[in-house]
């Protein structure tokens, strides 16, 4: 009797007891209807379906539960159990590997930005996040970045002057200053206000979230630069997760890689269907670069490369250039 009443205690303490459920809550700051929204939907499914209903994950889109910048200190604390934050939201907490994910045109395609994601480099990412109290599951994508503004922007001479909305990340501060641009960290929540009300003049975003968040409606151009990449690290409080049984750590691990096949296959075709969006509501002028133009602002922005190795480590940039082939001294 006394060691049921042990076990039923180890139990409750995890939110395991006989009738109970776990409750996962996962925040992020996107819209339901975006390749992670979904994905975040797709897991919890997932989750309840593997776990024969023991865990139960709560979707919170569009920073409902937590304002973009309070989710992080959240999950530390424990007070939202997973998020799927942007990698560049790693470099302020001190994990500076991660801001080599925001150096411009790193990756020209899904296939070299994989070998990272996918590979042994990404797996030892991850597990730099533990001694911060967080415990990486995976990356999931978003797509590549493109640049919006008001006026055109073809050559690098067309962004100088003007007020960016980026995330909070000194590599993309300095992408900003190197086209002479103005770099403006805000929320992404914020960012359709402030380019409705001009604080900010334009903003760099993958098609799906220019879209959703509907930008088009307040930018007259759009450039398809594909000059960086957005993705996600979907991350959960390492206590929780430690506290969890081994045999559902299992089962959410197996709803998680479900969850990133699905996510990684949906992000490109998601961000085609917005691109066809904005095109349609003939609101925002959609250029595409020549291969002239792209290789001006590709080498207008390699002292990103340069002024910032020594942020993120020349190792973790080795890791990087040898996987996908960059040299910035090339150019």
């Amino acid at each position: 009797m006394k060691l049921k009443l042990v076990i039923a205690g180890v139990l409750l303490a995890v939110g395991l007891s006989a009738g109970a459920q776990t409750i996962i809550k996962f925040s992020h700051v996107v819209a339901a209807d975006t390749p992670k929204g979904k994905a975040a939907v797709f897991f919890a499914q997932k989750a309840g379906e593997l776990t024969q209903g023991k865990v139960k994950v709560e979707v919170y889109a569009n920073s409902s539960l937590y304002k973009d910048g309070e989710e992080m200190s959240s999950l530390q604390i424990g007070s939202v159990q997973m998020l799927a934050p942007s990698l560049a939201k790693f470099g302020p907490l001190g994990v500076k590997e991660f801001e080599a994910f925001d150096f411009p045109f790193m990756f020209d395609d899904r296939a070299e930005l994989h070998k990272i994601t996918q590979g042994p480099v990404g797996a030892a990412m991850l597990a730099k996040l533990d001694a911060k109290g967080i415990h990486g599951l995976a990356f999931w994508d978003n797509g590549f970045k493109s640049f919006s503004a008001n006026t055109p922007l073809k050559m690098p001479a067309d962004y100088k002057g003007k007020k960016f909305r980026i995330q909070s990340s000194k590599v993309l501060e300095e992408e900003i200053r190197s086209v002479g641009g103005i770099p403006q960290v805000m929320a992404f929540s914020e960012v359709y206000q402030a380019l409705q009300t001009g604080v900010v003049d334009g903003t760099e975003n993958p098609i799906s979230n220019f879209y959703t968040q509907k930008m088009h409606e307040v930018q007259k151009h759009l450039t398809l630069t594909n000059h960086g990449y957005l993705g996600y690290a979907v991350i959960v409080n390492k206590k929780f997760w430690d506290g969890l049984p081994a045999d559902v750590r299992g089962q959410l691990e197996q709803a998680m890689k479900e969850a990133t096949i699905y996510a990684n296959k949906i992000a490109q075709e998601e961000n085609d269907l917005a691109l066809a969006g904005v095109k349609k509501s003939g609101k925002t002028t959609v250029y595409e670069p020549s291969k002239e133009e792209r290789f001006a602002l590709k080498k207008a922005m390699a002292v990103v490369h340069i002024k910032m190795a020594d942020r993120v480590g020349k190792e973790t940039l080795q890791e990087f250039y040898k996987a996908t082939g960059f040299d910035p001294a090339k150019l």
